[in-house]
């Protein structure tokens, strides 16, 4: 969310943003903004008066009684009372503009950063840079739920039986491959420096609505029936939200912290054939980065956050891309985004694994997060996130990278003592 005042005194730069992210369906928000802020300090104002002369009235009833002055008193009193139902009246009409300057300026999106490209979707995202050198082996790779079926590893049959589409059962090497990854990943960020957190997996309403955008919020987020909580999409929306409505000490900056959680999705709209198997699923795994820093610092800390991501899949001998985020293909919130793409040897493209973002101050102002100087001035912090690794998407580049001719799957060096020393998986099936 932005700041108000940013909003009232640049208008124009503010539906430019909207231009170049296609949204222009929402330019009228700036204007109905900037008039209902105008009209809810005026109205502020005159309830003011008011009560500034509803207290000289309230003075003028006790010196008139002790005077003995009845009648007039009853009069001053008359006056009173009129003057609590105009300014019960305002506090009504306050209450009203306040909560649609709120509704509106929260489907205001983030100002994107000066250094995003222009683009309508996807399609025109930029790629930034290479690491590793993508290989077609010489032989046929299967697609990659054949090749967990080959390793006994999957049975989407029956998770169809118990919870319908989207989901799964991962068995034996492919689920013992699954959790090796989880537990290299918290290792390999806590050896960077980061604090291991397993947050709450459900958040309330107020939360869903400080960390993401009304949009997002229902395409992705299952609620609880008849409770106001909601299950987490990725962890990212608990571990900011543990900071809802704190003032942080600026000297404990920057907070670095990775977390691990499964996340549930809706995932609206998903279809394609590349989404058959576990690309798209309603639940999945998940660990995470995030930062909390000051804003000087935040756009470091987003490039060492999105190197993580690549030195990880590096160090399992998978190759990445990086691709900056064009403005329509990034969500309201956030003001830059990379993703981290993995080889597909089977598709012989690129595909995503990870995405990393920098919202500025937008969670900040929404979840109230400001942070204290040692001067004692407040402001808002920078909020950052981005995924280390999220199986059993990851499974897919994992086993099409490292999978043989004879249908066997290697297993990297860095990851074999999280397998209980296996060097490789051997297929069970032909």
């Amino acid at each position: 969310m932005l700041d108000l005042k940013f909003v009232r005194e640049n208008p124009d730069l503010v539906k430019e943003n909207m231009r170049k992210k296609f949204q222009d369906h929402k330019l009228h928000l700036v204007d109905e903004v900037i008039c209902d802020d105008a009209a809810l300090r005026r109205t502020q104002q005159q309830a003011d008066e008011l009560r500034s002369q509803r207290k000289n009235a309230s003075k003028k009833i006790g010196m008139l009684m002790g005077q003995g002055k009845k009648e007039e008193a009853e009069a001053a009193k008359k006056e009173t009372a009129d003057l609590g139902d105009q300014i019960a009246e305002l506090a009504k009409k306050e209450d009203e503009l306040r909560e649609s300057v709120t509704k509106a300026m929260m489907q205001i999106p983030n100002m994107i950063d000066p250094s995003v490209p222009i683009g309508k979707d996807d399609s025109e995202n930029v790629e930034l840079q290479r690491f590793g050198e993508p290989v077609v082996p010489d032989f046929e790779i299967p697609y990659h739920t054949e090749i967990m079926e080959s390793l006994s590893g999957i049975d989407l049959d029956a998770a169809r039986r118990v919870a319908g589409n989207g989901f799964y059962y991962l068995l034996g090497d492919v689920a013992r491959l699954h959790s090796a990854i989880l537990s290299y990943a918290r290792d390999f960020m806590i050896d960077r420096g980061f604090t291991y957190v397993i947050p709450p997996y459900m958040i309330r309403s107020n939360v869903v609505t400080g960390v993401m955008s009304f949009a997002e919020m229902d395409g992705m987020m299952y609620k609880i029936e008849g409770e106001d909580l909601y299950l987490i999409g990725t962890s990212e929306h608990s571990m900011i939200g543990r900071f809802i409505d704190q003032i942080l000490d600026e000297k404990e900056l920057p907070y670095t912290l990775t977390s691990y959680s499964p996340c549930f999705r809706k995932e609206k709209g998903a279809h394609g054939i590349e989404e058959r198997g576990v690309y798209r699923i309603h639940q999945f795994e998940k660990q995470e980065m995030i930062i909390i820093c000051k804003p000087e610092e935040s756009a470091d800390w987003f490039v060492k956050l999105y190197m993580n991501t690549v030195d990880f899949f590096r160090s399992l001998e998978i190759p990445v891309r990086t691709l900056e985020c064009c403005s329509g293909d990034l969500a309201d919130l956030k003001s830059k985004s990379v993703d981290v793409e993995a080889w597909s040897p089977r598709q012989k493209k690129y595909f995503e694994v990870g995405s990393c973002s920098n919202l500025t101050d937008a969670q900040a102002r929404r979840l109230k997060i400001r942070v204290k100087d040692e001067k004692g001035k407040k402001y808002y912090a920078h909020t950052l996130n981005n995924t280390c690794v999220a199986p059993p998407r990851m499974l897919i580049a994992f086993l099409e990278n490292h999978l043989q001719e004879d249908g066997s799957v290697t297993i990297p060096e860095v990851l074999q003592p999280y397998m209980g020393g296996k060097k490789v998986l051997v297929p069970t099936k032909k």
